[in-house]
């Protein structure tokens, strides 16, 4: 055996299928966020303004529901601050921001393409800055999911390119493989709470900075949307269910598989957000992008399968 082992050899445990499971419910909870959150911002919400709420709902609720009930999980060290900060920087309102500056300027398919280019970046990071050996199959696996990504996006149809669109995707991606790194080695020190907790806090502050709270409007809270409920109800589920639960299930699948792993079964969203589009809002699905999501879900599968093998 070679001195180097992978990066899932270092983290064997017997919770292993566990943490695949949350980072699947992690998966279906953000991509739920787009089914829910196209009516909103039909009936007058900007993608913004829909992110402000989703997030800065989702960190009021969870800092009142911790402080109440485990208030000790917000205490933090000094020297913890770093790690709190870039998550709830990057991970959390980094991510919303740029890839709703992104789809402002490109197609939605292409601006989510470029967004979840993460697990490259997260396996390109573990290879070469933290040394890490991957097996061959995990390169394979992520290929392939990538190329099925595309497919699910269709990112040939309306291509277009925009420097400043590209330049935010590619933020996107950077920042949603940071919530992959810093949740990997927050998920060690912190308790997955207090963590998402503190990340959703710094997140909406930052997102309030661009986004104020006397900008978003009040008024079309109580508007019908085409679901039969009101824009409020909406706004409640995408916060507490797409954000709050989804960001939990995810940081605390990192504490059972590695980033490179969490990642690629993270793409996993795009196919949930496309199938619940289809159930809920009617959209229609090209056979093309049913194969992309066959194509998408077995690469993950590779992944997972071939993480688990040891490297000569």
């Amino acid at each position: 055996m070679d001195a180097v082992t992978t990066e899932v050899q270092t983290r064997v445990s017997p919770h292993r299928t566990r943490g695949v499971l949350l980072v699947l419910g992690a998966a279906v909870g953000f991509g739920s966020s787009g089914p829910l959150a196209k009516p909103v911002m039909s009936a007058g919400f900007t993608p913004q303004q829909v992110a402000a709420v989703r997030v800065g709902l989702a960190a009021l609720v969870l800092l009142a529901g911790v402080a109440a009930v485990r208030p000790r999980l917000l205490r933090v060290r000094k020297d913890q601050l770093p790690l709190l900060f870039a998550y709830g920087l990057l991970g959390v309102g980094g991510v919303q921001l740029c890839y709703f500056a992104a789809i402002g300027r490109l197609p939605v398919g292409i601006a989510m393409v470029l967004e979840f280019t993460s697990p490259v970046l997260v396996a390109l990071w573990v290879r070469f800055v933290r040394g890490t050996r991957m097996p061959g199959p995990a390169w394979f696996g992520t290929a392939m999911a990538m190329l099925g990504l595309a497919m699910i996006a269709q990112v040939w149809q309306g291509l277009r390119l925009d420097a400043i669109g590209l330049l935010a995707g590619l933020g996107a991606a950077v920042c949603s493989a940071a919530y992959f790194l810093l949740g990997e080695r927050g998920a060690g020190a912190h308790h997955p709470l207090g963590l998402v907790t503190w990340g959703m806090v710094i997140g909406a502050v930052s997102i309030f900075v661009l986004v104020p709270p006397w900008t978003l409007p009040v008024g079309a809270l109580g508007h019908g949307t085409e679901l039969g409920v009101p824009v409020w109800t909406l706004l409640i589920a995408v916060a507490l269910f797409s954000t709050a639960m989804a960001y939990l299930l995810g940081i605390t699948a990192l504490r059972f598989v590695p980033s490179t792993v969490a990642s690629v079964l993270g793409l996993a969203e795009p196919v949930v957000a496309t199938a619940l589009a289809w159930l809920v809002l009617h959209e229609s699905l090209s056979p093309v992008q049913l194969v992309g999501a066959a194509v998408l879900l077995s690469g993950a599968a590779v992944v997972e399968l071939g993480a688990r093998v040891p490297v000569a």
